[in-house]
């Protein structure tokens, strides 16, 4: 596969081993990725930071600590109670914290889902191209074989596999698939049958 870098040379077509590809392709991904940290923004990178401490143990321990001392301080005979029973204004603050540290934990699941589009479209690309690649060799080798005589007899398997794969195609017939396993109209020729 055709995948060198445009911008200088690259290492992956070195490789002498299994190993040495794997190794590389580790190091690309993990490039990518140093990338793609580097550039978030400063929303994302505090999202990021609020969501890993609030999904900590650490968090939990001190809001055990903080709950007890809070209630405790306002049910304990000759302490000056500012949040009596119910706790009113504990509510309050536990509910904007809430509000909060939502919003905060939707943020990184944003940044997370774009990142994780973005692998899908490099898996997407890639596996396009590693199809490309696959049906000119189907195409090389079945010419090399007619010219040197080695055929007895035309496989129609291999002719449906030599020919190009279309993406828009597979998308149509996933989903025909799934509407017809939900019970739905499956798009037709001319156009969406599906329930208006």
């Amino acid at each position: 596969m055709a995948t060198g870098d445009s911008a200088g040379p690259s290492n992956y077509r070195k490789a002498r081993s299994g190993a040495d590809v794997t190794r590389e392709n580790v190091q690309a991904m993990r490039k990518l990725e140093e990338l793609a940290v580097a550039q978030r923004s400063v929303a994302d990178r505090v999202a990021e930071f609020v969501a890993k401490f609030c999904g900590s143990i650490t968090f939990v321990w001190i809001h055990v600590v903080g709950f007890a001392a809070w209630i405790g301080w306002n049910v304990l005979p000759r302490l000056p109670h500012f949040d009596p029973y119910p706790f009113t204004f504990l509510t309050l603050c536990v509910s904007l914290e809430a509000i909060f540290l939502s919003s905060f934990i939707l943020i990184a699941q944003n940044y997370e889902m774009r990142i994780t589009d973005r692998r899908n479209q490099l898996d997407l690309q890639i596996n396009l191209l590693a199809e490309q690649e696959n049906t000119k060799m189907l195409q090389l080798l079945d010419r090399m074989a007619r010219k040197m005589g080695l055929y007895e007899e035309d496989d129609p398997e291999i002719q449906v596999l030599e020919q190009a794969t279309r993406p828009e195609t597979l998308a149509r017939q996933i989903e025909d698939a799934f509407r017809e396993q939900t019970g739905q109209s499956p798009v037709g020729k001319e156009g969406r049958k599906g329930p208006e």
